[in-house]
């Protein structure tokens, strides 16, 4: 398909196949730079307020959360929501990271793990994170999938992680491993129709 018209790396995707986002990044160096995905091509929309990599991105081309990442130097809590056309500033996370697994929407995300290899789990509610159950097995760079009732967790590292976890909305549960694992990974889809999509390494 069409490429993207700025070049970069670490940024976050949301959205579907016909309607996408695509967000900061790094060339280097960290960029601000939006766009848009109609099914065809790209279209540049309006820029972050923190040029930034490695962040946790989530929900649609018009509802979209952009959460903690690397500004260079230094992870950052900061969180962003786009709403279709703007980026505004929202309720920063607890726990500053980078190589955060993020999933959901933007009144309902998860923010899981993160740079330096981390447990912990926020929960979104559209303006503020708090704290929930840990996942099993601390990672950053992993990949995540569904919604803050029923979510997955899967792969990351360091070092590179095989195990996939699943969340009810109170607790995470061991299930099948990724084979094979490692961090860098993008993931999508629901808890029970989830993609894991080119780890790194």
């Amino acid at each position: 398909s069409s490429p993207l018209t700025t070049s970069r790396y670490g940024g976050i995707g949301a959205g579907t196949q016909t309607a996408a986002l695509a967000a900061g990044g790094n060339d280097p160096p960290s960029t601000v730079a939006t766009e848009e995905y109609n099914g065809s091509g790209w279209a540049t929309g309006g820029d972050m307020n923190t040029a930034r990599y490695l962040m946790g991105g989530s929900g649609t081309q018009t509802a979209a959360l952009a959460s903690g990442g690397d500004p260079i130097p230094g992870s950052v809590a900061l969180t962003e929501e786009y709403d279709g056309t703007s980026w505004t500033e929202s309720g920063d996370l607890s726990t500053p990271r980078a190589q955060v697994a993020t999933c959901g929407i933007v009144t309902a995300g998860l923010a899981v793990g993160g740079d330096p290899s981390s447990a912990n789990v926020e929960s979104f509610d559209g303006s503020s994170w708090t704290e929930i159950a840990d996942i099993n097995t601390a990672r950053k760079s992993a990949g995540a999938a569904g919604t803050t009732t029923a979510a997955l967790v899967f792969g990351g590292g360091a070092p590179d992680k095989t195990q996939t976890e699943s969340f009810d909305g109170s607790s995470w549960t061991e299930v099948a491993d990724l084979s094979p694992g490692g961090e860098y990974g993008s993931g999508c889809g629901t808890q029970t129709a989830a993609l894991y999509i080119a780890p790194y390494g």
